[in-house]
């Protein structure tokens, strides 16, 4: 496989860009491999600067759940950009947008658009504690909600990723009102609302958990969850920017049927551009300025351009197949367990609708610290060889895979009969 301009480009950013990327975990140095730059994507296929393609199972970790460059999606952004592409004001389409997450989400009455998942966990924090004039909050060990200083205790994703010890850069007063629990255990919850009963403001979780690979919640949990924090009067706050309009088009929280009081979204309300989002209840939303006294703002909210493309990823989702979707992945992923299986190798894939991740173990996965006992080396193996037969995977065990709408089966048949080459 050709990698030579990817090469270059990447021997030249590093001396430009940090660590030669935009996002840490794009680097591949967890895998010991170096990153592929991208020229277009189309559907479900990734084409290289050095003219490989690649079947794409990560969809820009996330959004791009109706496939790349869909041609209504395409066609919105570039009706949009004709009309502008800033406004610093209110456009139409930002409100219709809103409208269309309300109406989706069980829990939505009021929704505020900001750019980025990390903006939306940070102003939910913000408005949480102004709600409730408290100030700690629980976030669960490997969660990650966004590099925001408050969440960046005990984070997965490509903080584990690269080993990070603690926080650099960010003062132990900032994540001192920032409580941890393990994933899936409700006692060691119970246990610091038990201890903090009058002092936290706000619970975030990942209904499903995507940054610590896929994780999912174990029976009850959820519904713990939202006891404890009714009992103690503490907003629970989803973190959907991964789940939601994924696990459903109403997100974890319609596929659960719990009821959070805050969620916050990212990632495919944007159809593919920067875009994040939070909302919940009325009574607790109507704080935020310029309605309440909770401050937030941002000069690119409710950008037309992410508008148009949040607007017609969503109508295209409204009408689409989930359940077919999650049947075709379902077939894949026990299919792709097997193959490697009958290889000698302890592995498993757990997965929820469009969502899987490959753990080298044969140990119960619950939480974080079980997932960081899987074994390293073959997920490396797994990685550097299916990429090199046109797989695009999370070049990262912490991180969860994502397909789309715009996979079709011979993408499938591709992928196994790329895993049943690989070798340990």
């Amino acid at each position: 496989m050709n990698t030579q301009r990817s090469h270059e480009l990447f021997v030249h950013a590093q001396n430009i860009i940090p660590g030669g990327v935009n996002s840490p975990v794009r680097a591949c140095r967890n895998v010991h491999a170096e990153p592929l730059f991208i020229a277009e994507a189309r559907g479900s296929h990734l084409r290289t600067v050095d003219g490989e393609d690649f079947i794409d199972f990560l969809g820009s970790w996330g959004p791009m759940l109706v496939g790349h460059a869909n041609p209504g999606v395409s066609e919105a952004i570039c009706r949009a950009a004709l009309r502008g592409t800033s406004y610093g004001a209110p456009c139409e389409d930002e409100v219709r947008l809103a409208e269309k997450v309300c109406e989706a989400l069980p829990s939505v009455e009021m929704v505020r658009m900001v750019n980025s998942g990390t903006e939306a966990t940070m102003s939910a924090l913000r408005l949480a504690r102004g709600v409730t004039g408290r100030n700690k909050m629980i976030k669960f060990i490997g969660g990650y909600h966004g590099h925001g200083d408050a969440f960046l205790a005990s984070a997965g994703s490509g903080v584990a990723t690269f080993s990070i010890p603690g926080t650099p850069g960010v003062p132990a007063s900032t994540v001192a009102d920032t409580l941890l629990a393990p994933y899936n255990d409700l006692e060691a919850v119970k246990a610091l609302f038990e201890a903090w009963p009058d002092e936290i403001a706000a619970l975030f979780v990942e209904p499903v958990a995507g940054n610590m690979g896929l994780m999912l919640p174990q029976p009850g949990f959820l519904q713990g969850l939202r006891e404890l924090c009714t009992k103690y009067g503490a907003l629970l706050v989803f973190d959907e920017v991964i789940t939601g309009f994924r696990l459903s088009y109403g997100g974890a929280q319609e596929r659960f049927g719990i009821m959070p009081d805050l969620t916050t979204f990212g990632k495919i309300i944007g159809g593919g551009l920067p875009v994040g989002a939070y909302g919940g209840k009325a009574e607790i939303m109507r704080h935020i300025a310029p309605e309440g006294e909770v401050y937030q703002a941002g000069t690119l909210s409710g950008n037309p351009l992410a508008m148009a493309a949040g607007l017609a990823t969503l109508n295209i989702l409204k009408d689409a197949d989930y359940a077919g979707l999650e049947s075709r992945v379902h077939n894949f992923v026990v299919e792709l367990e097997q193959i490697l299986k009958a290889k000698g190798v302890p592995v498993q894939i757990p997965h929820i609708a469009s969502l899987f991740t490959v753990y080298f173990t044969d140990a119960p996965l619950l939480d974080f610290a079980s997932v960081q006992t899987t074994d390293q080396t073959l997920f490396e193996s797994f990685y550097k060889q299916m990429r090199e037969q046109g797989i695009f995977m999370a070049p990262s065990a912490f991180e969860a895979n994502m397909l789309s709408f715009a996979h079709g089966d011979e993408d499938f048949a591709r992928a196994l009969e790329a895993a049943t080459h690989v070798k340990f």
